[in-house]
């Protein structure tokens, strides 16, 4: 066998010659079969045994064979493997799956009646030349059939098509306009078709006349800022099974559908079914998301908007605000901002903070959320006042025209500034230096303001904003910031009880191309700080400072030469160097201008006009290079910065994400961001692995593996490249830094030392940054109260119950406000029981694994006064519900269903809980379940348990396009294989409402999290909307309830 990398199953022959080589000292690299991946695996295994061995047959030559080479043989040979299998499976139905002795292939099925097949016995139904069961490559060469020609065929020969291409043009449409047309004369067939207004290739006319085709839908994207659509795709479907797909690089235009260098590969359903399946999938969650708009051709808007957004592009002046100024356009907050206006409803309705502060980047639309946010008041309190405030009269206008948009009240608010004096001042948008310099709060009183929404709060610390924040009394107070640290240590979380109420996160900013990618380098950095003091605080600057210059020109080198390495050209160099102290900056400023690299050193004495001077100069490219210490931490956006040099240990998350986010702006020609990190060996203490973290996109596997597999989950565009030693630090860091058992117990004996604080399971948690999991361990197997008692070698009490500890992971996911609530009095001895016994039952069933009876208790209740008694299990019980309740981020809902249950929308439960809370699992009995599906009769209630990557994979293409979201309120579900479309169960699904069932919806992403089973998220009820195929039978269900904006956010990626 060669070396190299193999995904082959391991036979007996394979098995054999990997022993051998093991013994020649080679090595081979083994995993077990993925257990829901194993069907694909081994049948296309199969089928490559069964190729072979048919092969052999119709070669063999030798005499006394010749009888055994003929067709017959080989069927029969095959029939004998169907026969196997359906004796095996003691499943008759195989038996029908046996091959015809006939010898022939079916081409196709076709009626007489009323046809011209009936009179002319030569006509049969068009196919395409290329096979409909097998892939093949369309190059363009003269020697494979005409790709329009096929195309057309398989135009023809479908029931219905769908389309995705990034523009469309006449020369390219009237060469299929003709099959297109004859296509949708046949009733019920639909030709949909999606595309975009990109550099403004689309031809207006093409589109119009696509649209007037009865059956041709069409849906655009218009923003192609943020969709940008580059896909060249046809997909043909059949109701027979044989839909084939085209996806390459042609776009509906003449040159690239004939003449062009264009490649194109047909896939068939028949020999890539994942490939199929994933391109239906995609499609349709295209197709229902909303930035994708139906174009109607008699809608004289539809057509002014179209023309004006290809006129614009073409021009290279798109405008999506100028496009979306047609009257009655409706503006919709993108699912990340509906996450964040979530949040900011959890504080107020749960926790009654109505003082908010919102930390997100420059660019990802704080002023669309804020005016999304007042709208919801506004819509509740009619006379509501507002008073927006800005230190620029630009935010001002911008602000404004975004609250009138969004209102869709043309006339609402007005403007107080230098060049603007007010006719009302009750919806007002100031500048502060107008507020102060009109003695504003002499004029209104404290409470004449309900709503009141400060920009770039982060300047809210100056004293020009002091009178204002401290005297109104406004109902609600929103502060919008991208820094909430400023340079001059003031705390502006004082004016929000030192908490963020909602935080962006940058992997989410990126993807939706509001902030700029970046290719981030790990250079391997020879100073070692690994010895240096540690404090609470971490390094201490003058140390690191001390030996960064003593060791200063060999780091020199190294920066220079890792620039020279990773920089595309030096004379393109717009760069930002984070440095520990000012030595160190003016240090490497003086280097890079003896080394002919032109550059400044700021620092926080240096003046504003020197600060402003050095701004325009980098932009002008006069400099190179801008070295400082924290001055530009803080909201000063140099967009044309195309590298960070990050030259020092960055201890604050948040300084490090200001720091990075400094070269995220997008500019002209800036296609990326270059980061140069030197990374030396660190002191254990300190965390590489939450940067990382708060770069990469959530996944099911930690940190530590994906860096050392590099399979890191990145934003769209980004790029982590680490040195050979720079990445033995970091994962020697990491690795270091694993919350484990011993670690625990020392931070446990020295926590009161440490921080002053009583030994609490919540304030241990926030003081080293550590969540559930992490604490209790993957294995469950340990407590706060035990590992007490092991840090101060005491006694564990005779009434603590161990076994209770390993249910305590029950709890970490649970976060329903109202079964939390009902819980904490229980626990805390205010009520002696439940008010709800489904809720009782949701807890019993969590620290329990049988039915009262069986578990030797008399009843549920008894089970749980049992774990109450023990005041420590108690307490630790208490500070976990309260730890999820201070976690709570956003508002549950309750629907009325058929059954009286305690679950409510949009909240994770455990298998046990939900069936708990359904009464399933009750006082009397825990029936056996283990099936995907669950159908209580006595309530008339189907539940559905999906998982949406059923692999123990991050990438599945065999089982991530079964179950998937396809918009905010339609879910794709498939059933279970053995169901058929007319059997009773498929007859409940598909009638449920007419029998008067409810369909109840519980999903999750994957099997397993952190370690632990993962919990469901209840999506609530749904109703009935289509479905296709059988055994499985495919779904499309409407929501009740629109899933929550996090979840779509981070699961339409499946589909997308």
């Amino acid at each position: 066998m060669q070396p190299g990398i193999y995904e082959q199953l391991i036979n007996e022959e394979i098995k054999q010659k990997i022993e051998e080589l093991e013994i020649l000292g080679d090595k081979a690299e083994k995993q077990p079969l993925d257990e829901e991946e194993a069907y694909i695996i081994l049948s296309k295994y199969i089928e490559e045994v069964v190729r072979k061995a048919l092969i052999f047959i119709r070669e063999d030559r030798r005499k006394d064979r010749k009888d055994k080479r003929h067709m017959v043989y080989q069927i029969e040979l095959c029939n004998r493997l169907i026969q196997l299998l359906s004796e095996n499976l003691e499943e008759d139905a195989f038996n029908a799956y046996k091959v015809s002795e006939t010898s022939e292939l079916l081409l196709s099925i076709y009626s007489t009646l009323n046809s011209a097949y009936a009179v002319n016995e030569k006509l049969v139904p068009v196919r395409p030349a290329t096979s409909i069961a097998s892939s093949s490559l369309f190059t363009g060469s003269t020697k494979e059939p005409d790709l329009i020609s096929e195309l057309n065929k398989e135009i023809q020969s479908s029931d219905r098509i769908d389309m995705l291409i990034s523009f469309v043009k006449w020369s390219g449409l009237r060469l299929i306009y003709d099959e297109l047309k004859a296509f949708t004369k046949v009733s019920g067939r639909v030709v949909r078709i999606i595309t975009t207004c990109y550099i403004g290739a689309t031809d207006a006319g093409a589109i119009e006349k696509l649209a007037q085709i009865p059956g041709v839908e069409i849906k655009i994207s218009y923003d192609t800022k943020h969709t940008r659509l580059h896909a060249k795709s046809y997909m043909f479907h059949r109701n027979t099974g044989f839909t084939t797909a085209y996806i390459g690089s042609s776009n509906m235009s003449k040159v690239a559908m004939t003449s062009g260098l264009e490649w194109n590969l047909k896939v068939s359903e028949k020999d890539s079914f994942e490939v199929v399946r994933k391109f239906q999938a995609t499609f349709e969650s295209y197709w229902n998301r909303y930035d994708f708009e139906s174009y109607d051709y008699q809608n004289e808007s539809n057509r002014e908007k179209l023309r004006t957004a290809i006129l614009f592009e073409r021009q290279g002046a798109y405008d999506m605000d100028r496009v979306t100024s047609i009257p009655l356009f409706d503006i919709r907050p993108y699912a990340y901002q509906e996450d964040i206006l979530e949040q900011l409803r959890a504080e107020r309705e749960i926790f009654g903070r109505m003082k908010n502060l919102l930390v997100a980047a420059t660019g990802v639309g704080k002023t669309v959320i804020a005016a999304f946010d007042f709208k919801r008041f506004y819509n509740d309190n009619p006379n509501a006042k507002l008073l927006f405030v800005a230190h620029r009269e630009e935010i001002l206008n911008q602000a404004l025209a975004t609250f009138r948009g969004i209102l869709k009240e043309p006339n609402f608010g007005e403007i107080l500034s230098g060049h603007s004096k007010p006719d009302s001042i009750d919806h007002l948008f100031v500048m502060i230096n107008s507020f102060n310099s009109n003695e504003f709060i002499t004029k209104t009183t404290p409470e004449h303001y309900d709503f009141i929404i400060v920009d770039e709060f982060h300047h809210a610390a100056a004293i020009s904003y002091k009178n204002l924040l401290e005297y109104y009394k406004p109902q609600i107070l929103l502060g919008l910031t991208a820094t909430p640290e400023r340079m001059d240590g003031k705390n502006i979380l004082e004016y929000f009880d030192d908490r963020i109420a909602s935080e962006m996160r940058l992997p989410e900013a990126i993807d939706h191309k509001l902030l700029a990618p970046f290719h981030y380098f790990c250079i391997t950095d020879d100073v070692d700080l690994s010895t240096l003091k540690w404090t609470k605080a971490g390094y201490q600057d003058k140390d690191l400072s001390d030996l960064y210059i003593l060791n200063h020109e060999q780091r020199l080198r190294t920066v220079i030469n890792s620039m020279e390495r990773y920089l595309t050209d030096m004379e393109e160099l717009k760069g930002l160097g984070f440095c520990v102290s000012i030595e160190h900056a003016q240090y490497m400023a003086k280097s890079f201008c003896e080394m002919n690299i032109p550059a400044l050193a700021i620092i926080g004495t240096t003046d504003h006009d020197e600060r402003f001077e050095a701004k325009q100069r980098l932009i002008r490219g006069d400099i190179k290079m801008i070295f400082t210490v924290d001055v530009y931490n803080e909201g000063v956006d140099i967009c044309e910065v195309n590298t960070v040099l990050f030259l020092r240990p960055t201890q604050s998350l948040t300084v490090f994400l200001q720091q990075l986010g400094r070269g995220l702006r997008h500019a002209k020609n800036k296609d990326c961001l270059t980061v140069l990190d030197y990374v030396g060996r660190a002191h254990e203490k300190y965390n590489y692995e939450q940067r990382f973290r708060a770069l990469l996109h959530k996944s099911k596997r930690p940190v530590r593996q994906t860096i050392e597999d590099e399979t890191l989950s990145l934003p769209r565009g980004c790029h982590i490249k680490m040195e050979k030693l720079a990445k033995d630090y970091i994962l020697t860091n990491i690795k270091n830094a694993i919350i484990n058992k011993s670690s625990l117990i020392s931070r446990v004996r020295t926590f009161k030392t440490e921080t002053g604080l009583p030994l609490t399971l919540r304030k241990f948690l926030d003081y080293y940054h550590i969540d559930l999991v992490d604490f209790y361990g993957r294995q469950s197997n340990r407590s706060l109260y035990t590992l007490h008692c092991e840090a101060f070698n005491t006694k564990i009490s005779s009434d603590y119950n161990i076994k209770i500890i390993r249910k305590l992971k029950n709890l970490f996911y649970l976060n329903s406000r109202t079964i939390i609530e009902q819980g904490l009095a229980y626990f805390k001895g205010e009520q002696e029981g439940f008010t709800d016994a489904k809720v009782l039952a949701v807890y019993y069933y969590s620290f329990y694994d049988k039915e009262p009876d069986t578990s030797k208790v008399e009843s549920m209740l008894e089970g749980m006064h049992f774990i109450r008694d023990s005041f420590e299990l108690r307490n630790e019980i208490i500070e976990i519900l309260e730890y999820n309740y201070e976690h709570l981020n956003f508002v549950e809902s309750h629907q009325k269903m058929r059954m009286d249950s305690p679950l409510d929308v949009h909240c994770t439960y455990t298998t046990n809980q939900i069936l708990a809370g359904l009464g399933y699992y009750n006082e009397e009995s825990m029936p056996a379940f283990r099936e995907g599906v669950l159908y209580i009769k006595e309530s008339q209630t189907d539940v559905f348990f999906i998982t949406l990557n059923k692999s123990d994979k991050d990438f599945s293409e065999a089982t991530m396009y079964e179950d998937y979201p396809m918009n905010e309120s339609r879910f794709h579900w498939q059933s279970q294989n053995k169901t058929s479309d007319t059997s009773p169960t498929a007859h409940r699904y598909i009638h449920h409402e007419e029998l008067g069932n409810d369909v109840l919806l519980f999903v999750r992403e994957y099997k397993t999290r952190d370690g632990h089973a993962s919990p469901f998220l209840f999506m609530g009820k749904a109703k009935y909307v289509s479905h296709t195929g059988s055994r499985p039978v495919s779904f499309v269900w409407e929501l009740e309830t629109p899933m929550p904006a996090r979840f779509l956010e981070e699961n339409l990626n499946l589909a997308n």
